[in-house]
């Protein structure tokens, strides 16, 4: 399989989101992960008004003033993916979503390929079973990937990335590459370091990359997005 598109995948969600009073209908989206979208920045402080589940609740209430729709952060600090996996019923279905974003990858490192992409599919199953729509997140970069590029750290989050990429292929869910957003748009901010508020946590700049990402999954034209998303 190949990894769903970004033009059709939530084609049910965008109909709906079009659509008003008195036909419209709340939309849960829940954000699971570890610190990154729970909203640390410069840890221990917390913004959450500027990491990406906002910023996207946010231009999703632009892109679509009509509609009514339920951000749930579900994400815990220092979590990795095998964690998130034992509370996925309890703390995510349990919200009845309409759509479910996974992002663990930065801390997996500690966790190993093998017993990550075991919880991953775990959670990703679930929510198919469900059929619930899956957005997998590649991680966001750290200190590490440009003191030290092409070393231990940032080889080991790449392919952390590329396991992502798989699964997503795997089992033909969406795919958000923030990875390769950073990658491309870090010589525009001057350097990676730019795009950080921490060792490993973005700014909000940084998060604008990713909820740009994340909206590109909302298209509102009659044509495949390409580009830089509106």
């Amino acid at each position: 399989m190949t990894p769903a598109s970004n033009y059709t995948y939530l084609e049910p969600l965008v109909a709906r989101l079009w659509k008003t009073w008195p036909e419209n209908q709340t939309l849960t989206l829940v954000f699971h992960g570890h610190s990154v979208p729970a909203g640390y920045f410069a840890t221990p402080r917390v913004q959450t008004f500027d990491a990406y589940p906002h910023l996207l609740h946010l231009a999703l209430g632009e892109r679509f003033p009509n509609a009514v729709v339920n951000a749930v952060v579900t994400a815990v600090g220092g979590e990795n993916a095998e964690q998130g996996a034992v509370r996925f019923e309890r703390e995510v279905l349990s919200h009845r979503p309409d759509l479910i974003t996974l992002d663990y990858s930065l801390n997996d490192r500690g966790l190993g390929l093998e017993k990550a992409a075991q919880a991953w599919r775990s959670m990703i199953e679930a929510a198919l079973e469900r059929e619930i729509p899956v957005l997998l997140l590649t991680p966001t970069p750290e200190v590490a990937c440009f003191l030290d590029a092409g070393g231990v750290e940032d080889t080991l989050l790449r392919q952390h990335a590329q396991q992502v990429r798989e699964l997503a292929a795997d089992y033909g869910v969406g795919l958000v590459d923030s990875l390769s957003a950073f990658d491309r748009h870090a010589p525009l901010h001057g350097g990676l370091e730019n795009l950080l508020s921490w060792v490993n946590h973005p700014n909000r700049a940084g998060h604008e990359l990713v909820a740009r990402e994340l909206l590109r999954w909302f298209p509102i034209t009659a044509q495949p997005l390409s580009g830089e998303p509106t």
